[in-house]
């Protein structure tokens, strides 16, 4: 700011400072419209599960753990069926949490043997096709 010496440049700076106060309170008032709109409930959590949505990472650690539970789930449906022995339903638990951890930890591994063996299943399927093609032809 320059040097004030006369009464006149005094009132040209008290005008320039009431101008930039007016000026900075309205962007100060738009400032808190914003932070009180982001923390509203609803918004908070629209910005959570866009944060959620966006991250790569989340996304498959969320799916490795819905596969790993899935997996344990029906490991224990197959094991345990509609048992009512209460050890073999223990034990079923067991091995569903067992397996649910496992398939979590390496999924890498699981997606793996899973492809290969989609592969195995699809040439064999194939090949019964194929077979049974062949044999409406002739």
């Amino acid at each position: 700011m320059q040097k004030i010496n006369s009464e006149r440049s005094l009132m040209e700076a008290i005008i320039e400072l009431e101008n930039k106060r007016t000026y900075e309170g309205i962007l100060l008032r738009e400032q808190f419209i914003l932070t009180y709109e982001s923390f509203k409930p609803a918004n908070l959590i629209r910005n959570a599960i866009q944060d959620i949505a966006s991250s790569s990472e989340l996304k498959d650690n969320l799916l490795n753990a819905a596969v790993g539970l899935t997996t344990g789930y029906i490991s224990k449906k197959i094991f345990v069926g509609a048992s009512d022995n209460p050890i073999k339903k223990m034990f079923g638990t067991a091995l569903m949490f067992g397996i649910s951890n496992l398939v979590s930890k390496n999924p890498e591994t699981i997606k793996s043997l899973g492809s290969q063996f989609f592969n195995m299943l699809k040439t064999k399927l194939g090949d019964r096709f194929n077979n049974a093609v062949k044999n409406e032809d002739n």
